[in-house]
């Protein structure tokens, strides 16, 4: 991006650019789609805030990627996951030339590989080989120097040739009969368009975080976000996972057997919905996102019956 003042340009026009690439950055840095999305938000609100008080910017994106190294970085320490940010030794050496297809391999790799790497190699590997940043980019972001950005890069590049050796023998969890019970209820009623018995479903303080768009508080408001999904026929769902946890993965209807295009976590509270978090207006979070279908899912037209 050519340099340019953050004032000279519109912030909210900024943002919304920006934010499909910097929660790409965000759920690699922290393992995980869904907290990454919060990272996310918890960085946005600090740039926001930081408008107030900041001189002008020249490279408006470089900025806001900082502040979402740094989001990520406050995240992992919360998690309790601490790790060495600077190597002892800041080896001068020559960033790798990467073919096009070591490239894509890298982009392609699993979030929870990315998780393996220290979190230096990791940022260094994210920000110049998935997001494709210049050295100099990842040193400003970074803070770091460039001899110190090249050993990153080169030792995270070199362990992630070696994990992608190894097989994947990650445990493959189903969901608990209490949850698949709940989510092929949900599921079967919103695809019959029966959202009257969605609504006897949800607690009378249900919360909706529709991400990216709104907020809405009680039963009465939430109502009308499921009139909202009555009017249009660009949905169906299906009961799953991501990242593990039990979620409702949402398909296009013209194409049942391709990849959900966003999906909805629920949360419980004395067999009533407590919480819905859906994901229609933040699309770009399902990306690298670990998905399943859930396996032992009923035909959802019999729950409805």
């Amino acid at each position: 991006m050519a340099p340019e003042l953050l004032a000279s340009i519109d912030i909210e026009d900024l943002l919304a650019r920006m934010r499909p690439r910097l929660h790409r950055y965000c759920a690699r840095m922290v393992g995980s789609v869904v907290d990454g999305e919060d990272v996310l938000q918890d960085a946005l609100i600090k740039a926001v805030e930081a408008l107030q008080s900041v001189a002008p910017v020249v490279n408006p994106e470089g900025w806001l990627f900082r502040i979402a190294h740094n989001s990520a970085l406050d995240f992992l320490r919360r998690r309790n996951r601490q790790e060495a940010l600077h190597s002892a030794e800041e080896v001068e050496m020559v960033a790798d030339q990467l073919d096009d297809v070591e490239n894509r391999q890298i982009a392609a790799t699993s979030l929870r590989t990315f998780m393996r790497l220290p979190v230096a190699q990791r940022s260094s590997v994210i920000l110049m080989d998935v997001l494709g940043c210049s050295l100099a980019e990842v040193c400003d972001i970074m803070d770091f120097s460039l001899p110190a950005v090249k050993a990153a890069l080169h030792r995270g590049r070199t362990q992630l040739r070696e994990l992608a050796e190894e097989p994947d023998d990650a445990p493959q969890s189903g969901l608990s009969e209490a949850d698949r019970s709940r989510l092929n209820s949900y599921v079967g009623h919103f695809n019959a368009r029966n959202f009257d018995a969605i609504r006897a479903m949800i607690a009378d303080d249900v919360r909706l975080d529709l991400v990216n768009r709104k907020k809405m508080n009680g039963k009465t408001e939430v109502s009308n976000y499921f009139g909202n999904y009555a009017k249009v026929s660009d949905w169906h769902l299906v009961a799953g996972q991501v990242e593990g946890r039990p979620a409702i993965l949402v398909f296009d209807p013209n194409e049942p057997h391709g990849r959900p295009k966003y999906f909805m976590l629920l949360n419980w509270s004395a067999d009533k919905l407590a919480t819905i978090r859906d994901f229609r207006h933040a699309a770009y979070v399902i990306d690298g996102a670990e998905c399943a279908v859930d396996r032992g899912r009923v035909d959802p037209a019999k729950v409805t019956q």
